[in-house]
Formats: structure tokens, C-alpha cells, sequence
């Protein structure tokens, strides 16, 4: 993918947004090879206004236009969109599908014989910048269309190739992670709220901590453990506290957390 390259989002909604403000920020893509295509006009003069991209209220132009073309929809209307855009849509063109529970196999029978089709599933920090995605690359797809993908969505955090058949657990785990991260960020304000702390001071001490330990980790090659060994003192504070989580069963909920939520994902993805 180079400058030259024209990028097609049929959906421009909140994630939608973030990947378009994320190739312009990270000098992916230029704004003039861009364009958006939604049905709230309003939407569409705000990413315009603040993107400088082309927008329009025809999917099929959009898509006719494209080089690469993101599906940026919900999937409840995928089927829908996908026969309007089948016509317009060959084999000279790459095709990415964010929306989740979306098989590669409805992506690629709806959209017509040997059309190139990469799925993902990004998480809701890509809004600023730090999301997760996970792709699977579909029966048609390339190296090289792995490598374009890859390269656009790293514009907007972190990557990770998979197969199809881990899309599911990526859903159950960081797809729906940051909700669990939510909860346990306004726990652990509650918590200092309970031994004292006022409610703007816990929680700002509580989402700088979490966000450190996971940059802490990130920097390094240290595995996890290892890490919460390096701040737990024999007989300490720290020690003190873990006991407190293994006694409330805080990390087989979390395992369990994941585990329902793939499950729920398998389910949905078998109504497709």
C-alpha cells in the first residue's frame, strides 16, 4: 500500500472514524484517497470537516472508487450491505470486514467468487490510538494484503494474525476486555474511596496504575508473574492484598469472563 492507494470506508462510525483518523495521524494514507460513506449526512460533514476526506451517502460508488474497502458496519446489517455491494466489488480489490461474529465464509459468499477478504476484530481504545486487532486472513487473501491490513491497523495500536478459529477467544478476550478493564478500574476506586480516598483522586490513581502495569509490560519481556514478584515484599502490603484477590476468585472470574463471552460469540456467529 502506498500514498497512492485509495482507501473505501463503507460505515463511518465510531471505529470507522478512528481508522481514518488513524492512517492521516500516522501518515498511512493521504485524506484526498479516502472516502466515507454513511447514511447520517451529519456524520459524515464531521468526519469531513475534521478529516478533510471525500464522503458520500452511495456505498456502491464508494466501493467502485476503492482499492481497499472497509467494512465498517454493524453486523446485523452485513447481509444487506453486502448484496448491495456485491456488483461492485472483484477480484482486483481487497476487502476488510471489522464487524464482529462475521464469518470470512458469509464475507466471501455474499461478495462473489474469489474476492479478496480479510477479517478483523478491533477493540474500542483504537479510538485513541491503543486498540487491539486480531486478522484472519480469508481463502483469496495474500501475504501482501496481510502486510496492507497489518499496516492499517497497527495505525491504531497493536496487531496479531490468527486463524479463524481463535476469532471467537480474541472477541471473548480483548474484543470485550475493556469492559472487564472498566469494572475493575471502578472497583479499584471504590476501594480507595472505602479506606478514605476522594472519588477523583482514587480514580485517577487507579487508571494510571492499571495503565502503567500493562506499559510496564508491554516495554519488556518479562512475563507477568514476574512482574508482581518484583513488587510484592515478603510479608508486605502487596502480598496482603493479592491473598485478598485469590480469596474473592477475582482471576477465575476473569477466566470466566472470557470463556462466556466466546462462547456467546460462537453462538452468535452460527446465526450467520
Amino acid at each position: 500500500m502506498d500514498q497512492k492507494t485509495r482507501i473505501g470506508f463503507i460505515g463511518g462510525g465510531k471505529m470507522g472514524g478512528a481508522i481514518v483518523g488513524g492512517l492521516l495521524a500516522r501518515g498511512v494514507a493521504d485524506a484526498g484517497r479516502i472516502w466515507v460513506s454513511d447514511m447520517e449526512t451529519d456524520r459524515l460533514k464531521e468526519l469531513k470537516d475534521l478529516h478533510g476526506v471525500h464522503t458520500s451517502t452511495d456505498n456502491r460508488a464508494v466501493a467502485k472508487n476503492a482499492d481497499i474497502l472497509i467494512l465498517a458496519v454493524k453486523p446485523q446489517v452485513m447481509g444487506p450491505v453486502l448484496k448491495e455491494l456485491a456488483g461492485s466489488v472483484g477480484r482486483t480489490k481487497l476487502v476488510i470486514s471489522i464487524a464482529a461474529g462475521i464469518p470470512l465464509a458469509f464475507l466471501e459468499g455474499n461478495l462473489g467468487k474469489g474476492v479478496r477478504v480479510i477479517r478483523t476484530m478491533p477493540n474500542t481504545p483504537a479510538l485513541i490510538g491503543e486498540g487491539a486487532t486480531a486478522l484472519a486472513r480469508g481463502s483469496h487473501a495474500t501475504d501482501r494484503d496481510m502486510e496492507t491490513a497489518r499496516r492499517i491497523f497497527d495505525a491504531v495500536g497493536k496487531t496479531v494474525i490468527v486463524p479463524e478459529s481463535q476469532m471467537d477467544a480474541v472477541t471473548g478476550l480483548s474484543g470485550s476486555g475493556p469492559a472487564y478493564g472498566f469494572i475493575m478500574l471502578e472497583a479499584l476506586s471504590d476501594g480507595g474511596v472505602r479506606m478514605g480516598l476522594p472519588r477523583d483522586t482514587a480514580l485517577l490513581l487507579a487508571a494510571q496504575t492499571m495503565l502503567g502495569a500493562a506499559k510496564l509490560f508491554l516495554s519488556g519481556d518479562r512475563h507477568p508473574g514476574q512482574l508482581k514478584d518484583m513488587v510484592t515484599s515478603p510479608g508486605g502490603t502487596t502480598i496482603a492484598g493479592i491473598q485478598a484477590l485469590e480469596e474473592g476468585g477475582l482471576r477465575a472470574a476473569l477466566i470466566r469472563a472470557v470463556e462466556a463471552a466466546t462462547l456467546r460469540s460462537q453462538e452468535l456467529g452460527k446465526t450467520k
